[in-house]
C-alpha cells in the first residue's frame, strides 16, 4: 500500500521510518494519535502496511500489530498525502557521518524540500518537528530556509519549527520512549512548545522547553558524555587489571557516589580546575599508568585540557588591549585560602610574565592569613605577590581597566553596577543577566 486510506484524518506524519522513526511512529499510534509514517523505501512502508515492524527489536512487532489493528497507524511513500492530512510532521531521517566527520544532511534537505513542496497546497498551519540529530544552527540555518523556499512561505506564518531530540537507545527504545531522562523541546514559540509536548501527555519525564539551538546542542552534549564515561571507565579498568584490581567492583563502588560522581556537580561550565588534590592526583595516576606500559589518552587530556581553559582566559584578558588589569579571586575555590596548584595564579603569573599591571583582591587571602607550604607556594610562584595583593574591592575596582572575576561569591556580583565602560572578564559566570553590566562584558564560556 503506498497510500493511506481516506476513512483516517492523521494528526501525525513521520518521515523516516529506521529506528527513530518508527519507534515514535508506534508508540505515539498507541498512546491514541492517528499516525501516517513516511518512507522512500517500499519495504519498510509494505512491512507497516503488513502490521510488521522494519526494524528489530523485542516487543516492537507487536506494538506495530496492535497500533495497525486499531486503525491509527498506517504507511505511505506519498509525502504530498501525509502533510496534507496532519498537523504536526516529524523529521526523523537519519543523518550519518561524512568521511571528514560532518553530518550527511542529504535525507534532511530532501524531506524539508518534500514537506515544503506539500505546504504549498495547505492552508492550515503546519509544524514541522525535527527529532532527527542535527548540529547546532542546522535547523534555523538550513532547515527552515528550505522550508520557506519550497513552500513559498516564511517561518511563523504558513508553517513553524521547532526541535525535539530523541533519547532512545537501540534495543530498549520501547522502554525508553515511555521514560526518557526528559522531553525536550526547542522553540521561540511557547504555544508551538507546550502543542508539541502534548504528544507525550502520556510519558514520565520532565518537560524542557528551550531554544532550538540549546535543543540542538543537548543531543551533542549528551552523547559526548556518553562516550567520555565508556573511555573513563575503560581505561580505569585498563589500569586496575595491570594492577590485579577488581575493576567492576571499583566502578561499582565509585557510581554508589551520587552526590560528586554521579551528578551535577563539576559540570558547570566555566574556569579551570584546580587545588592541591585533583591536578596531583591526574598526574599520580598517569605517571603509574605509564609505569605500568598502560595507555590512558583521556585521562592525560584532562590536564591538557585544564591547561588550556587557563590559557583561554589569559588571551580574554590580552584581547581587551588593556594594561591595568584587576583580578578578584585567588585561591582556588571561593571560602578557602588555599593558593596550590589554583589556575588564578598560573593566569596571574603569565599576565605578570606579558607585563600587564595587577592589583588582586581576596578576602580570604592575606599574608597574615596565608601559612605554611600554602605560603611557600605562592612566594615560590610569585615572589612579590604581596605587593599586588589590595585590602579593599573598591579600590581594586578604582584602579582597574578590567576586571578578571576568579571566584563565585557575592560581593563581586555586586560588581553588576560598576562604572560606564569598565571590561568585566567573567570565569565564573557571575551574573544570570551578563547584558544588565552597565560596561563591556565577556563570559568565558557564555
Amino acid at each position: 500500500m503506498s497510500s493511506p486510506s481516506n476513512e483516517v484524518e492523521y494528526g501525525l506524519s513521520v518521515f523516516g521510518l529506521g529506528y527513530v522513526g518508527c519507534v515514535s511512529a508506534v508508540c505515539l499510534a498507541r498512546a491514541g494519535r492517528a499516525v501516517i509514517g513516511v518512507d522512500i523505501n517500499p519495504t519498510k512502508v509494505d512491512a507497516i502496511n503488513r502490521a510488521m515492524s522494519p526494524i528489530v527489536e523485542a516487543g516492537l512487532d507487536e506494538a506495530v500489530r496492535e497500533a495497525v489493528g486499531r486503525g491509527r497507524l498506517q504507511a505511505t511513500s506519498d509525502g504530498d498525502t501525509a502533510v496534507s492530512r496532519s498537523r504536526i510532521s516529524l523529521i526523523c531521517v537519519g543523518t550519518p557521518s561524512k568521511p571528514n566527520g560532518d553530518l550527511d544532511l542529504t535525507f534532511i534537505e530532501r524531506v524539508c524540500q518534500e514537506i515544503g513542496s506539500a505546504l504549498r497546497g495547505k492552508r492550515d498551519r503546519h509544524t514541522i518537528v525535527v527529532r532527527s540529530t542535527v548540529l547546532p544552527g542546522t535547523t534555523e540555518s538550513m532547515v527552515v530556509p528550505i522550508l520557506e523556499q519550497s513552500s513559498g512561505r516564511k517561518v511563523n506564518e504558513g508553517f513553524t519549527v521547532c526541535v525535539n531530540p530523541e533519547f532512545l537507545r537501540e534495543g530498549t527504545s520501547l522502554l525508553d520512549f515511555y521514560e526518557p531522562p526528559f522531553t525536550l523541546i526547542g522553540s521561540p514559540d511557547p504555544i508551538v512548545a507546550r502543542d508539541v509536548a502534548t504528544l507525550y501527555a502520556d510519558v514520565r519525564a520532565p518537560l524542557w522547553v528551550t531554544n532550538i539551538r540549546v535543543a540542538e546542542m543537548v543531543k551533542y552534549a549528551c552523547n559526548a558524555f556518553h562516550g567520555l564515561k565508556v573511555s573513563f571507565a575503560n581505561e580505569i579498568g585498563n589500569i586496575c587489571k595491570s594492577l590485579a584490581i577488581d575493576s567492576r567492583e571499583v566502578m561499582r563502588i565509585f557510581c554508589a557516589d551520587t552526590k560528586l560522581n554521579l551528578s551535577s556537580y563539576y559540570l558547570k561550565p566555566g574556569f579551570a580546575f584546580g587545588g592541591s588534590c585533583l591536578p596531583k592526583d591526574i598526574r599520580a595516576v598517569l605517571y603509574r599508568a605509564k609505569q605500568l606500559d598502560v595507555e590512558t589518552p583521556v585521562l592525560a587530556a584532562v590536564l591538557s585540557s585544564n591547561r588550556r581553559q587557563i590559557e583561554r582566559g589569559v588571551a580574554m584578558v590580552l584581547r581587551t588591549g588593556k594594561r591595568r588589569i584587576g583580578v578578584l579571586g585567588l585561591s582556588f575555590k571561593p571560602g578557602t585560602d588555599d593558593l596550590r596548584e589554583s589556575p588564578m595564579v598560573t593566569l596571574v603569573e603569565t599576565l605578570i610574565g606579558k607585563g600587564l599591571q595587577l592589583a588582586i583582591y581576596d578576602r580570604d587571602v592575606s599574608s597574615a592569613r596565608v601559612l605554611g607550604a600554602n605560603r611557600e607556594f605562592i612566594e615560590g610562584e610569585i615572589p612579590h605577590i604581596w605587593s599586588l595583593m589590595r585590602d579593599s574591592l573598591a579600590d581594586v575596582v578604582e584602579q582597574s581597566e578590567v576586571l578578571v572575576i576568579g571566584s563565585e561569591t557575592e560581593e563581586f556580583r555586586a560588581l553588576g553596577t560598576s562604572r560606564n565602560g569598565q571590561i568585566i572578564v567573567d570565569l565564573v559566570r557571575s551574573f544570570d543577566q551578563p547584558s544588565d553590566h552597565l560596561g563591556r562584558y565577556d563570559g568565558i564560556c557564555w
